[in-house]
């Protein structure tokens, strides 16, 4: 099942990732997950959002340079091995991964995938019986 992520480039200055996160709950919009990744030059930050559409505008709005891209989320036993177990089936597929996210609670971990076939993601996770997250479900953790 496909979501919704952003991603907002970010220059390597003190404060700009406060300033996204004011926008953000300036506009009421929560954020659900979050990841940055950077270099010398610039940050990018990839997040789930509570509403992506309405976090796209404003951040737009607010100057970022921001856009939307699809991913896929699902979870697994926050257990040694699941994930290994769920990526296999990806990899065994041809199904590469860009990048990923995760957090746990409890005893289940949450993961946030950019593969580079979508469609063929998201089926072979079905196939398997992944518990494959529904967008707005993923929106609200």
């Amino acid at each position: 099942m496909k979501a919704k992520q952003l991603s907002v480039f970010l220059e390597n200055k003190g404060g700009r990732l406060t300033e996204v996160t004011d926008v953000l709950g300036s506009a009421g919009i929560n954020l659900s997950a979050m990841s940055i990744a950077d270099n010398s030059d610039f940050g990018i930050l990839r997040c789930i959002v509570s509403d992506p559409d309405a976090a796209y505008k404003v951040l737009k709005e607010a100057g970022f340079a921001v856009k939307i891209t699809d991913v896929i989320g699902f979870t697994c036993p926050n257990t040694s091995g699941s994930l290994a177990l769920v990526l296999k089936y990806l990899s065994d597929n041809g199904v590469f991964i860009e990048y990923m996210y995760s957090f746990a609670n409890g005893d289940v971990a949450n993961i946030v995938i950019r593969p580079t076939d979508l469609d063929s993601c998201d089926r072979i996770l079905e196939e398997k019986k992944v518990d494959l997250i529904a967008a707005s479900d993923l929106y609200r953790l």
